[in-house]
């Protein structure tokens, strides 16, 4: 089962020539879980300019050990270098960036710990301290000793097997405690009694009481949104808030999330991956805690209907102001096609939002051409002329860089927050510009990460009239008469 779900990764700018680069996780040998050579290690590429990059994995120390699959980046020692977290099948490592070109694995020093699947994690601050918590997602209790065969052996027909047969396992909270060391607090959180099989995480302040709050996709089971109540206190209330099941009740194979607003009514959305016949569920955030399943609304269901997505992100692509949906597609399953009507692999997928509360595909036009079994996706400007560019990962094939070329492109500007009080990146700060709302997080997609600033299409405008920051704790920021066209470096007040 571990096989069909490697290939998270995470787009940063490791070495801060402001060019983002990109880190995949890659396997190892089945059943050691042992990177027994460089085929299995995890990669870095430097990112040297007009869409060239170079492997310097050798160099920045940062191969790594045992079976990856997610990635989650950001500063969490605020030393003004991003560093690394790898999640993996009883083995995570915590990278320290030395700021140098290399990193530092102090996993056995931070109190961050190994011995269960993990697939996902993600950075945020949970308690508004100016240092950033780790919160790792967890699938279910699995050994190489004990794999069972499923499919038709009569016909020897062997397939990876059902969710149900795996025991779910709860997620983990790490707190910084800062100095590099991190403590456990999933207990006091009160998140250990919800065991899932977890396979994604994102943050966003859904309720605007100025806490990070943290959803969880679940696969064959309803996800997870855990309510901050603050003083470390998580409520788990997706079913109550509308996100756990779809409109009709039943749990779907939910694999990528991405939390952001794509009606531009000020509220972050939930946009999440499934399987062929059971959509990719949109769930609009309607205010007051709650939500509404707007997948058919959207149009979504029906345009993702018979695709099976990963990977996923809302940005505006186009930069007309309204954000756009990108899916990486395939089906988990490599035998998929014996047993049902649905397809194994396929090509990726964007959806333009039409402004009035609904997508439409585009992907033909778009020129995403390419059947593989894509799995995780990270989204940034890699060529810093205003339009955001894709990197996709695929199982035993080429990755892909998708070159954004859109011909009739709006403006655009991308804030980068350096925060003094809070977190250096400024993850959980809200910023508005005119009719948008758009949070600074590192958490998107399926298994994978992307830091690299908070990016705003702006139309035909030339000048933005007032950018407004609100940053974690509280703080607000306004900006007037901004240029357009520029990644603009922002402080938080002192």
């Amino acid at each position: 089962m571990i096989e069909t779900m490697a290939g998270g990764l995470a787009v940063f700018d490791y070495d801060g020539d402001g060019l983002p680069d990109v880190f995949f996780t890659n396997g190892a040998e089945i059943p050691s879980l042992h990177k027994s050579g460089p085929r299995y290690w995890n990669r870095l590429y430097h990112n040297e300019g007009n869409l060239k990059f170079h492997d310097v994995t050798e160099r920045a120390g940062i191969a790594g050990e045992g079976y990856s699959m997610g990635a989650a980046v950001a500063d969490f020692d605020n030393d003004g270098h991003p560093d690394l977290f790898v999640a993996g099948v009883n083995r995570n490592i915590l990278y320290r960036n030395r700021g140098d070109g290399t990193f530092e694995d102090i996993t056995a020093s931070s109190g961050i710990t190994s011995g269960e699947w993990a697939v996902a994690a993600g950075w945020f601050d949970y308690d508004n301290d100016g240092l950033l918590d780790l919160w790792v997602v967890h699938y279910a209790k699995f050994s190489t000793s004990t794999n069972r065969y499923c499919g038709d052996s009569s016909r020897g027909i062997r397939i990876y097997c059902h969710p149900k047969y795996f025991d779910p396992l709860p997620g983990t909270l790490y707190h910084n405690l800062g100095h590099g060391k991190f403590e456990d607090v999933s207990k006091k959180a009160g998140i250990l009694e919800y065991p899932g099989r977890g396979m994604s995480v994102v943050f966003a302040d859904y309720d605007s009481d100025g806490l990070p709050d943290v959803f969880v996709t679940n696969d064959n089971m309803p996800n997870f949104l855990f309510h901050n109540l603050g003083h470390g206190k998580f409520e788990e209330v997706g079913l109550l808030a509308g996100v756990a099941l779809r409109e009709d009740g039943k749990p779907v194979a939910s694999m990528g999330a991405d939390f952001r607003d794509y009606d531009n009514d000020g509220l972050p959305d939930l946009a999440v991956t499934a399987l062929a016949s059971e959509t990719f569920p949109l769930f609009r955030n309607a205010g007051k805690g709650s939500f509404n399943d707007a997948t058919y609304a959207s149009h979504m269901g029906a345009l993702s209907l018979h695709h099976s997505g990963w990977g996923v992100g809302l940005f505006d692509f186009d930069n007309d102001g309204w954000k756009d949906l990108f899916t990486t597609n395939a089906h988990v399953n490599d035998r998929v096609e014996l047993f049902e009507p649905a397809v194994y692999k396929e090509p990726n997928r964007v959806f333009r939002n039409t402004r009035n509360g609904t997508f439409t595909d585009v992907s033909d036009s778009a020129g995403l051409t390419g059947a593989k079994a894509h799995r995780g996706s990270g989204y940034a400007d890699f060529d810093r002329d205003g339009r955001v560019d894709v990197v996709v990962s695929s199982l035993e094939s080429e990755t892909e860089l998708w070159h954004n070329e859109s011909p009739s492109a709006g403006n655009w500007i991308c804030l980068k927050l350096i925060g003094t009080k809070s977190n250096r990146d400024g993850i959980g700060a809200h910023v508005r510009v005119g009719n948008q709302a758009n949070d600074m997080t590192s958490a998107v997609s399926y298994a994978s990460g992307t830091l690299d600033g908070v990016h705003f299409g702006l139309g035909s405008a030339t000048v933005i009239d007032k950018v407004e920051i609100v940053w974690p704790g509280g703080k607000r920021q306004v900006l007037e008469n901004v240029k357009a066209n520029q990644v603009l470096t922002v402080r938080e007040p002192q």
